[in-house]
């Protein structure tokens, strides 16, 4: 791709919204993995990755494994959070490494980088590489816990050496996470790769795994916490965690503890999903949110039912936004699905349609993904708040397909045959919307009434 059009793409990447951004990246990096479209994959990553990062200018970070600053920051990858959507305990910004990295090699600890870019030209990713990888990242540990914790008459100068305040904000715990890598290794050991059911059983296991003095800090128990959040096939799961150090799902027990932390995280976490369904909504992406919805339904569900939240509580209100949001969000999209269906299948007058009229097949499949769009709602629609709106919008529809469809196979058995291209149009859209909403056997049904009602009119035309 030549300069020009990399640069156009890369300015319109950067006007799309941070969630956006966030979705089309994990979207592409799963195609990667699985081999479709590397190339242009590769491309469109490279391009978000800059937009994310800040870091146009600046190519040192590189996908490398021999790479200084990447070998440094792996351990933080579990916590690396690539959006501008706000961070959580439990996440760092992607966008903080570079500016840090810029200042270890500045003042930090350009002896240390030095002596660990010697030690790289010598070692084998098995052996020594790893020794001085760990040495590297404890150095670099120590100079970052020192300047985001110096005395009071030189803190806020040193610090806005490192970078901007979001920088800033990710410095301590990014030198905490670094210098407790064994401990959250070893954590992550001892975890199964995937927790289905976070039951008693793997409650215990994972608390056990807990026992280590150095995660149950304040700074370190979110990363700790995250890490199991991770595994869950329910990652709202992790408050059972909380729940049991409590012993009580009384809100004002469960946020005494240093566990009441996961509560943060599980809220958090409903709220990002929850933003991205509201862009995908608001851009016409439809092909996640069956799984957002049930992310969505069955964190809300459980949060509900798993905890006595009071509703003028923080985490009350914060659960209450999270609900009342997706509601309007969806209540919004879902009312405006039956206009778009009428005005593709609203049946005209021979003398309003037009010669060469024809029927947009994009906003068929627009309209059949909203068609999709309002009948898994209607699987999630009573905890979300859109249980009316849903099942009266799905049964209008039914209702008006299924005599549109009619009425339209109807019309291909006579009228004008100027117009009778336009009607089989209109027909092939209603059987695409009765596949969605009656199914495969009642679309083919159609079909084939469809079929014959063409071949018996011109068969009746031939006759006479």
């Amino acid at each position: 791709m030549s300069q020009k059009s990399t640069e156009r793409l890369r300015d319109y990447l950067a006007q799309l919204p941070p969630q956006s951004q966030a979705l089309l990246m994990r979207e592409l990096e799963r195609a990667v993995e699985r081999g479709d479209d590397v190339a242009v994959a590769n491309l469109v990553l490279e391009q978000l990755r800059k937009i994310v990062r800040g870091a146009e200018e600046d190519e040192r970070i590189e996908p490398r494994s021999d790479d200084p600053a990447r070998l440094l920051f792996r351990p933080l990858e579990p916590f690396l959070a690539e959006t501008n959507f706000p961070t959580r305990p439990g996440q760092l910004r992607r966008a903080s490494l570079l500016p840090i990295w810029q200042w270890l090699a500045r003042e930090g600890a350009p002896e240390a980088i030095s002596e660990f870019e010697a030690a790289l030209a010598a070692a084998t990713e098995s052996g020594p590489m790893e020794i001085a990888a760990r040495k590297f990242q404890l150095a670099a540990a120590e100079a970052i816990i020192k300047v985001a914790a110096p005395t009071q008459d030189d803190r806020q100068r040193a610090l806005s050496r490192v970078g901007p305040p979001s920088v800033v904000e990710d410095l301590l715990p990014i030198g905490l996470v670094l210098q407790a890598r064994e401990a959250l290794e070893t954590l992550g050991s001892r975890l199964p790769s995937q927790i289905r059911v976070f039951a008693d059983s793997q409650i215990a296991s994972a608390m056990d795994a807990l026992k280590l003095p150095s995660l149950q800090t304040p700074q370190l128990l979110p990363f700790a916490l995250s890490l199991i959040a991770q595994r869950l096939a329910a990652p709202w799961q992790i408050i059972r965690l909380a729940i049991k150090m409590a012993a009580s799902d009384d809100e004002l027990r469960v946020a005494a503890t240093p566990y009441g932390i996961a509560v943060t995280i599980a809220l958090h976490d409903l709220s990002f999903v929850a933003a991205c369904l509201r862009t995908d909504i608001r851009r016409g992406h439809f092909d996640y949110v069956g799984e957002q919805l049930k992310t969505l339904h069955d964190g809300v569900r459980g949060l509900r039912t798993e905890l006595d939240l009071r509703n003028d509580s923080t985490w009350g209100r914060q659960l209450t936004s999270v609900r009342a949001d997706t509601s309007n969000a969806l209540q919004s999209e879902i009312d405006s699905v039956p206009g778009r269906v009428r005005r593709i299948l609203r049946q005209r007058a021979d003398k309003d349609i037009t010669a060469g009229a024809k029927i947009d097949a994009s906003e068929v499949e627009d309209a059949a993904a909203l068609i999709d769009f309002v009948a898994v709602c209607r699987t999630y629609a009573s905890e979300l708040a859109i249980n009316e709106v849903t099942l009266r919008t799905f049964s209008d529809l039914q209702h008006y397909v299924e005599q549109s469809t009619e009425g339209l196979v109807q019309s291909l058995r006579g009228g004008d045959a100027r117009v009778r291209a336009f009607r089989q149009q209109q027909v092939k859209a209603a059987i695409r919307f009765c596949e969605v909403l009656f199914g495969h056997d009642y679309a083919s049904l159609m079909n084939r009434a469809a079929e014959n009602a063409v071949t018996g009119e011109r068969k009746s035309s031939r006759a006479g």
